[in-house]
C-alpha cells in the first residue's frame, strides 16, 4: 500500500526534516516506522488516526522532539503500552477500545510524565454523554484522571479547573502500587460503575 502522507506544517528548509506529519485515514494496520523514524530530528505533531492500529507503539520512543501524538479511532485499548517519551505533552485516542480507567492513567502517568492534555472521549472508561454515563459518572471520572495526573492542564475538551484539583486531591490519593492492589470504592456505583470497581477504582 503506497502512504499519502499528509504534512500540514513542515520547516522552511525541507532537507531539515518535517514537524508534523499526518498518516490518518490510511487504513493502517501497523505503524510506518521506516516513514516516520527518518523523521526523528524534527518530528513534533504525529497524527495516526482513524486506522486500525493495537499494536503497542514501542519504536516511537526514538521520537525524541515528538510533543503531540493523536491515536484516535483505532482498536487500543487499556492495555496499551507506550514507550517513556518525556517530550510528550498532549495525547489524543479519543473513540478506541479503553475500558480499564486505572491500568490506563497508570501507564499514562509513567510513560508521559510532562503531559498536559489527554482527550480519550468516546471510550468506555471514560463516562459522558458520548457514550451514554450519566453527570455524576463523568465527574467521577474527571476527579480520578486528575488526582492521577497532577500535571494535567485539559481533559478531553475541558480546561481543569483549581477547585477539580481540590476536589481530587481530596476525593483519590495518588496510586502508588500497581491500579488493582489496594482500591476499593467508598461510594454506591451504577452499572457501569462496576466495571470499574472490579478494574480497582478506590475512593478513599
Amino acid at each position: 500500500m503506497d502512504l499519502q502522507i499528509s504534512v500540514e506544517h513542515k520547516q522552511a528548509n525541507q532537507s531539515s526534516g518535517f514537524h508534523w506529519l499526518s498518516f490518518a485515514y490510511q487504513g493502517l494496520t501497523e505503524i510506518p516506522y521506516d516513514s516516520i523514524l527518518t523523521q526523528s530530528d524534527t518530528l513534533e505533531v504525529l497524527d495516526l488516526s482513524y486506522n486500525i492500529l493495537d499494536e503497542n507503539p514501542a519504536r516511537l520512543g526514538r521520537l525524541e522532539k515528538l510533543s503531540t501524538l493523536i491515536l484516535d479511532s483505532n482498536n487500543y485499548t487499556s492495555h496499551i503500552k507506550f514507550p517513556y517519551m518525556p517530550s510528550i505533552t498532549a495525547l489524543c485516542i479519543n473513540k478506541n477500545k479503553i475500558n480499564n480507567l486505572p491500568v490506563f492513567v497508570e501507564e499514562i502517568r509513567r510513560k508521559f510524565p510532562n503531559i498536559k492534555i489527554l482527550s480519550m472521549m468516546n471510550n468506555e472508561a471514560a463516562p459522558s454523554y458520548f457514550n451514554g454515563g450519566s453527570l455524576s459518572q463523568y465527574i467521577d471520572y474527571r476527579l480520578y484522571v486528575i488526582s492521577q495526573i497532577p500535571g494535567l492542564e485539559i481533559l478531553d475538551d475541558t480546561e481543569v479547573m483549581e477547585k477539580e484539583r481540590a476536589e481530587a486531591r481530596k476525593t483519590y490519593r495518588l496510586q502508588q502500587s500497581h491500579p488493582s492492589s489496594s482500591w476499593k470504592k467508598k461510594s454506591d456505583l451504577s452499572r457501569k460503575q462496576i466495571q470499574r470497581k472490579s478494574d480497582g477504582i478506590v475512593r478513599r
